[in-house]
């Protein structure tokens, strides 16, 4: 018990001091992440329109396959691509394997599933007749989606905040392809995995206080904001 204590206690002296090291882990991680939700959003939403309201051969089989890829597993994605970016890969060339590129591109992969079941899940709530209307008015195919996406903006946040949740905190995949390397892909999941190894548990539990922020802050902000437009209506 007093080995924790004292662990929290470093753990929060670190923090509070500003560790470089540590701020450094906290920046390069959440840069990765950000960019890479930034990146697969766009088409996540292409995709979850076309899944609602696309009329297709195929379409369910889609939507059931895209349903088992949320529960991909992060170690699974990290060795495909290993393979596929290794010098003997077809995309050694790229020179990617050990960078924080491919951690983006490993990390948008994760995410791209959920995000489109998720919001796949939102716009099935809304009335095909808002979509049809639209179209019948002559607003252009990007209007009728603008306006549908204002009717599921939470559904949007909801599924962005789980997507970034999903992709800040996973460990198998980065560490695949981004090698842990200090000062260039070791972000915060790694790092924890590494100080746990070592049995340095300081750093690991400030990390983690970290994550459990940035967790419950991304989760009361949603909640604030979709609270006050109900409050509004």
């Amino acid at each position: 018990m007093d080995g924790l204590i004292g662990a929290s206690a470093e753990a929060l002296r670190l923090l509070f001091t500003g560790d470089r090291e540590i701020w450094e882990i906290v920046a390069i991680s959440f840069s990765v992440s950000f960019r890479a939700i930034f990146y697969i959003v766009p088409l996540a939403i292409l995709s979850a329109f076309a899944l609602a309201y696309g009329n297709f051969p195929g379409r369910r089989v889609l939507i059931t396959i895209v349903n088992a890829l949320v529960a991909l597993p992060a170690v699974v994605v990290g060795l495909l691509l290993y393979m596929l970016l290794s010098s003997s890969g077809p995309f050694g060339g790229w020179r990617l394997l050990f960078t924080q590129g491919a951690m983006i591109i490993g990390q948008m992969i994760l995410a791209f599933p959920l995000l489109v079941a998720m919001i796949h899940v939102s716009l099935q709530g809304v009335d095909l007749s808002a979509w049809q209307t639209a179209r019948t008015l002559g607003a252009s195919i990007f209007r009728a989606m603008f306006t549908i996406m204002r009717e599921v903006r939470f559904g949007l946040i909801a599924a962005i905040v789980a997507g970034f949740g999903r992709v800040v905190s996973e460990v198998g995949c980065s560490i695949m392809v981004g090698g842990n390397i200090l000062h260039h892909t070791r972000n915060i999941p790694t790092a924890i995995a590494l100080e746990t190894s070592k049995g340095e548990f300081e750093q690991g539990i400030a990390l983690g206080a970290v994550l459990i922020t940035l967790a419950l802050a991304l989760n009361f902000a949603v909640a604030t904001v979709r609270g006050r437009d109900m409050a509004r209506h």
